[in-house]
């Protein structure tokens, strides 16, 4: 099947250069050899002008938030590539800058000999920009591809106000998308010439990164990034994504209704690896349905809108593809149609006034960025929350929507607030600088939610959490004792 044309976007209006060397696939986003619509297109491109296949995965120094901890993670999945490239016809170029700017002119000097360009169509943090430029500079046709969700991010231009209201488009929508999946495994048989080497004065000068043949510990080593944010325990790629797959199919999707108690672990895991591109949406809803027997003949369409029963599965499935499906694809969505998804100013107008009438509400703790960075606070479930972020990169669900709602509580305004909550998340979270951790971000402030009463000082009429209720509602002694921070004195 054919890449759906819902899904390509043309950057530019370069040419296609039958004449030219090869095509060429610059990977920034889907990182991963298999349900990738964006590869799919690149090798119908080298089928059609019977050329071979150049895959371009470069990792710059220089990206917003820049840590040993998201390199790690990026670098462990150019290693699983590089093995399952090398399985195929397709030549893969990974590139890691040296120092910063080392890495400019190489996707030019790559763009001068291709005869077209295919990347990802990614619709957050600085890939439009770096997109967008690019499509100014190469000489030939650049694509964009979206391997993002089930939904083509832009089979609409409206923007979402309520996931009811985005899962009410989805559910009329949705089933004209779903065959339209991408290759399981596209390397299987290319039918495409092999490439060897790229041109030796492009090799010589950037290096291909040895990532096949040096651990991740030793590459870092010879790179300048922040260590102080560092690796967590688990591995980045597309591997061990599956692996988390299996395991949530076959352990934990049974309970994941209780996935919002902090004292069970019946999450999926799954957000770090779709944020990177390690695992796509296509595969997982494709084990998913073949875990519990799914097809399109289960949906129940008198259900449509309702937050379960339309796919006509069961409870904790239902559960799960409300979460991967509806929650994370109404991001996308915003992302692609409201250039200021995270801009204090695109919360909903009822959110933006409640805050601003309570902007001047006295708060009992008010505390600086270093004193949240440190998990410095009064609060001890609110400090074991940001402990976890910190060591693991990640906070449990249930508890990253309590950790929002405190720094709202405890900064000077709402403004502040976000600042501080996006610092950290995109600083620490492997799952940071992503379309559905906006939305996690700023539903903490209204997004996607409506007024509540009673109206309470500092949120208005924004939703109100305590650790206190938190508290009552689930055992936290566990986590408390998994994530205690060290004692420091709380400022107020």
């Amino acid at each position: 099947m054919s890449v759906p044309e819902s899904r390509i976007v043309r950057v530019n209006d370069g040419p296609v250069r039958p004449d030219r060397r090869f095509v060429l696939y610059w990977m920034t986003a889907h990182r991963r050899t298999t349900w990738n619509f964006s590869l799919d297109r690149a090798l119908e491109w080298a089928r059609e002008l019977d050329k071979p296949l150049v895959v371009l995965e470069p990792l710059r120094l220089d990206y917003p938030w820049a840590s040993a901890r998201i390199h790690a993670f990026i670098i462990d999945g150019m290693r699983d590539n590089a093995r399952r490239f090398a399985e195929s016809n397709v030549l893969y170029y990974p590139y890691l800058e040296p120092t910063v700017g080392a890495g400019s002119g190489l996707l030019e000097a790559l763009g001068a000999k291709a005869s077209v360009v295919v990347t990802d169509d990614y619709p957050a943090f600085f890939l439009p920009r770096m997109v967008a430029r690019a499509g100014e500079k190469l000489p030939v046709l650049l694509e964009k591809v979206d391997a993002n969700g089930l939904l083509p991010i832009r089979s609409t231009r409206e923007v979402f106000t309520t996931a009811h209201a985005f899962r009410r488009f989805l559910h009329r929508t949705l089933l004209q998308h779903i065959d339209a999946a991408p290759e399981a495994d596209a390397l299987e048989n290319t039918g495409t010439p092999r490439l060897t080497r790229v041109p030796a004065e492009i090799a010589e000068r950037w290096p291909m990164a040895p990532v096949s043949t040096h651990s991740t510990g030793d590459m870092l080593a010879t790179l300048p990034v922040d260590p102080t944010i560092g690796a967590v325990a688990y591995k980045g790629g597309s591997d061990a994504a599956a692996r988390v797959l299996k395991r949530f199919l076959t352990k934990r999707l049974p309970t994941y209704a209780d996935r919002n108690d902090p004292g069970r672990v019946a999450t999926s895991s799954l957000s770090p690896y779709l944020h990177f591109g390690h695992i796509g949406v296509h595969q997982v809803f494709s084990a998913l349905a073949r875990r519990v027997d799914w097809s399109p003949l289960r949906v129940v369409p008198e259900m449509a809108g309702r937050r379960a029963g339309w796919w006509g599965a069961s409870e904790p499935a239902e559960a799960f593809l409300d979460q991967i499906v509806t929650w994370r694809e109404v991001g996308f969505n915003m992302c692609v149609n409201e250039p200021a998804y995270d801009q204090y100013r695109s919360l909903p107008a009822w959110a933006r006034q409640t805050l601003a009438e309570h902007a001047r509400d006295p708060r009992e703790y008010v505390y600086t960025l270093e004193e949240f960075e440190t998990a410095a606070t009064h609060d001890p479930l609110w400090n074991a929350a940001q402990m976890q972020l910190l060591t693991e990169g990640r906070i449990h669900n249930y508890l990253r929507m309590l950790w929002g709602k405190k720094i709202l509580e405890w900064t000077k305004s709402p403004e502040d607030a976000l600042e501080i909550m996006t610092e950290l998340n995109n600083a620490y979270a492997l799952d940071g600088r992503d379309p559905n951790s906006y939305s996690g971000i700023f539903w903490i402030l209204g997004r996607y939610d409506r007024a509540w009463g009673p109206e309470r000082p500092v949120f208005g009429k924004v939703r109100y959490m305590t650790s206190e209720n938190t508290a009552r509602k689930f055992n936290v002694k566990p986590y408390l004792e998994r994530y205690q921070a060290p004692v420091t004195s709380a400022a107020g």
